[in-house]
C-alpha cells in the first residue's frame, strides 16, 4: 500500500491584535501576539488515480485552502501526479480561530513531503495563501506583523494556562469586520487587565483586540454572550481575530471545563484548549487513506 501522510492542523488564538490603518494597498498592517492551541482538524493525503478532494464536516471546494496549498507545492516541483485530499473539520469556520489557515500550512507540509519540496521554501508560498498562514506553518507562541508575513517566535511556549473558548452562533467575514472597524472610525479594543493574564503572558502587555468593537457593530450577538460568559466566569472574556470566537484563560483543564459545563445553549461550538507548540504536525505510514 502507498504511503499516506497523516496531518493535524492546530487552530490559534489572538491574544492580542493591534490594527493600523488601511494602507495605499488597500490592506491593514497588524501587530498581534499568537498562539497555536490544541484544537484541529486533520488531514490525509496520498496517491490517486486521479485528483480527489473530500471534505468532512463542511462541502468540499476548489477553492478550499487546503487543497489549493497542495496543488501549489504540485505545480512549484511541477508534477503531474495526481493526488487524494481528506480533510476533516472541526475548527470552526469564519470563527477567528484560524483553521482555513492551518489548513492550509499543514496541506503545504504534507505536500511538500510528498513531493520531495523544501520545508524552507514554504514561507513564500505560505505567504501567498493569506495573512494567517506564515504563522501556521511555523506556529508556537509568536509576534506577528505587516500583513502577517513577519513572525517572531516567542521562547518558553507558555504552559501555565488553558482556555475555555465558545464560538457564538453567527459567522463573521474578515474583510467584513475589517470594513466596519475602518467605517467606525479606526477604534481601539478594551485592554485586557493585567490581572487577568496568565503570568507568562504579561511581558506582551498591553493585550487587546482592535477588531472587537467592529464585531459587536456587525453582530451584536457577540457582545450579548460575551457580557454573558464574564458574568459566568468572573473574569475578563476576549475575541480572537475577527471574532466571533471568546475565550477565556483558566489555570488548567479541569477548570476550563468546569467552566464549559454551564454554558447558554445556542453556541456553534465550544472547546477546552491549552497552548501547542507547532502551527501543524504530521505522521506517515501505512495508514487509512483518503475515503
Amino acid at each position: 500500500m502507498a504511503e499516506t501522510l497523516h496531518g493535524k492542523a492546530n487552530a490559534k488564538v489572538n491574544l492580542g491584535l493591534m490594527v493600523r490603518s488601511r494602507g495605499a494597498d488597500g490592506f491593514h498592517s497588524i501587530f498581534s501576539v499568537v498562539q497555536s492551541i490544541s484544537w484541529s482538524d486533520e488531514l490525509w493525503l496520498a496517491a490517486s488515480d486521479d485528483d480527489d478532494f473530500r471534505v468532512e464536516g463542511m462541502t468540499p471546494q476548489e477553492d478550499n485552502l487546503a487543497w489549493l496549498a497542495v496543488k501549489a507545492v504540485r505545480e512549484a516541483v511541477e508534477s503531474s501526479q495526481p493526488i487524494a485530499l481528506r480533510l476533516e473539520k472541526q475548527v470552526p469556520i469564519a470563527a477567528g480561530l484560524g483553521g482555513g489557515s492551518a489548513d492550509a500550512a499543514a496541506g503545504l507540509g504534507m505536500a511538500a513531503r510528498f513531493f520531495g519540496f523544501p520545508q524552507e521554501s514554504l514561507s513564500d508560498l505560505a505567504g501567498e495563501m493569506g495573512a494567517d498562514v506564515p504563522f501556521c506553518l511555523t506556529g508556537g507562541l509568536a509576534q506577528i506583523e505587516g500583513r502577517g508575513e513577519q513572525v517572531t517566535p516567542q521562547d518558553p511556549l507558555a504552559e501555565d494556562y488553558a482556555l475555555a473558548i465558545v464560538v457564538p452562533p453567527v459567522e463573521l467575514p474578515t474583510a467584513d469586520v475589517y470594513a466596519e472597524w475602518d467605517r467606525l472610525n479606526e477604534p481601539s479594543g478594551p485592554v485586557v487587565p493585567e490581572s487577568a493574564l496568565p503570568p507568562s503572558l504579561r511581558r506582551f502587555q498591553p493585550l487587546r483586540n482592535d477588531l472587537a468593537p467592529a464585531a459587536h457593530s456587525l453582530a451584536p450577538l457577540v457582545s450579548e454572550w460575551q457580557d454573558e460568559l464574564m458574568s459566568l466566569w468572573d473574569r475578563p472574556v476576549m475575541m480572537t481575530g475577527s471574532g466571533p470566537s471568546l475565550y477565556g484563560f483558566f489555570l488548567d483543564v479541569d477548570e476550563a471545563g468546569a467552566a464549559l459545563e454551564s454554558l447558554p445553549a445556542g453556541s456553534r461550538a465550544y472547546r477546552v484548549a491549552g497552548p501547542v507548540a507547532r502551527g501543524w504536525e504530521m505522521s506517515s505510514g501505512t495508514l487509512a487513506g483518503p475515503n
